[in-house]
């Protein structure tokens, strides 16, 4: 490993015509972002490759749509316009079939910018909050070039790297990027109470990031004997761990840990993840195999979405053809919750946008993507109830959806499905 004081020589192998991988979420490493960016006179034709990634994202510049392109695997805020603009592009695919991109050399890469603690004294640094789908990039690149950080903690999993394995580095000492978790609404709450009464004792969970989770969360502090595997998570679990509500010990793949693939959160949680047994960071391929999500008891799945139609298709990518975010990790975990025994899927959203359009809708927008078809879908939450549509058919399920739609769309949505299915 060698190391520079400049970030813009660590980068320097960097050429016109090559992949370059970045790490993902509070783990894009800034420096060598920027570094990179600074060198966009001199490249041209450089693709960019990564899920979501916290911070600023400058090889997007419209300055440098000859030098950069984005080929995100992830749609975040910081390459939307980006993309809109023609300036990158999206591809769809699964969370847990991502790093089969790199390794099968579908997206060979050139370059990967990574960051990672300092070594421990036998040379092993730990790719920290994010190890997802990093592992399978370093495999696959020529070249990794490593943001040394003595903030980044060392999580325990399948995120050690040596510094032989390392060509170029940088050293930092800088804060992760922080995710301040917001209060749930009153709306929101609600929700939270919904889906907490639809877990059990024993569940093992999946959620995500937000206010809905986090209200969740925050309504399970009399459940018992809850596990965690999931493809993230963030500070809303660490009060039920430190109350004993999650503790693992019914799970049957890793009992006693939480099983995840990154973290995003504030510093609490970062100090929580920190040389901590409890928790295994794993290579999301891992993580997200419904074969193994299946295997562990009461798996209980909790997405959200940004419509759905009423036989159940659940948009979650995109605002018709404006690509929003990505089809991540959703489908890989409502398959492995409704394959496990006692298993839960669960699409938890508001019943109306700010704006107060419905979000329970006749027919998704011309341009929508399905991130989960009608075939998949079990349970629908909003703040007026639950939904479950599994083994119910098109009438049926138009029915259940309408109520739990807010009652100023309900008329509407009674209407179109009268005529679409006949109803009576």
């Amino acid at each position: 490993m060698k190391i520079f004081d400049n970030p813009i020589d660590a980068v320097s192998i960097i050429q016109s015509n090559q992949r370059v991988f970045i790490q993902s979420v509070a783990a894009a490493p800034a420096k060598l972002i920027h570094a990179m960016a600074a060198r966009a006179p001199e490249l041209k034709n450089v693709e960019i490759v990564h899920l979501h990634t916290e911070g600023d994202a400058p090889y997007t510049k419209p300055e440098y749509a000859e030098s950069f392109f984005t080929n995100t695997l992830f749609v975040g805020a910081n390459v939307r316009d980006a993309i809109r603009e023609g300036r990158g592009d999206y591809v769809p695919v699964f969370l847990s079939e991502i790093p089969n991109l790199f390794t099968r050399g579908v997206l060979p890469i050139d370059v990967a910018l990574i960051t990672v603690s300092p070594p421990d004294r036998h040379g092993f640094c730990s790719l920290g909050t994010s190890v997802d789908v990093t592992p399978a990039a370093i495999k696959s690149a020529r070249y990794i070039i490593a943001e040394v950080n003595k903030q980044m903690p060392r999580t325990h999993g399948d995120g050690l790297i040596h510094t032989s394995q390392i060509d170029f580095a940088i050293e930092t000492d800088q804060q992760l990027h922080i995710h301040e978790p917001g209060e749930p609404n009153d709306q929101e709450l609600i929700i939270g109470k919904h889906v907490a009464e639809l877990i059990e004792d024993g569940a093992t969970l999946q959620m995500g990031i937000g206010a809905i989770p986090n209200a969740v969360l925050a309504s399970l502090t009399h459940h018992k004997n809850l596990g965690i595997h999931t493809e993230m998570f963030s500070d809303g679990v660490i009060p039920l761990v430190e109350s004993g509500v999650i503790n693992n010990s019914l799970k049957k793949i890793h009992p006693g840990k939480i099983v995840s693939g990154f973290v995003m959160g504030t510093q609490k949680l970062y100090d929580f993840v920190d040389d901590n047994p409890l928790v295994a960071m794993l290579n999301i391929a891992y993580v997200n195999d419904t074969a193994v999500i299946r295997r562990n008891p009461k798996v209980t799945a909790i997405n959200s979405a940004i419509e759905i139609d009423l036989t159940g298709q659940v948009c979650a990518d995109s605002i018709g053809t404006y690509q929003f975010s990505g089809v991540g990790g959703q489908m890989d975990f409502i398959r492995g919750a409704s394959l496990s025994e006692g298993g839960k899927p669960i699409i938890a959203l508001p019943s109306i946008t700010a704006k107060g359009i419905s979000r329970i809708v006749p027919f998704l927008k011309q341009g929508a993507g399905v991130v989960t078809t009608r075939a998949h879908m079990h349970y629908v939450v909003t703040e007026y109830g639950v939904a479950n549509l599994y083994g119910k058919n098109m009438h049926q399920r138009s029915r259940a959806l309408i109520d739990i739609a807010h009652p100023s769309h309900r008329e509407e949505l009674e209407r179109v499905a009268s005529e679409r299915f006949h109803q009576r």
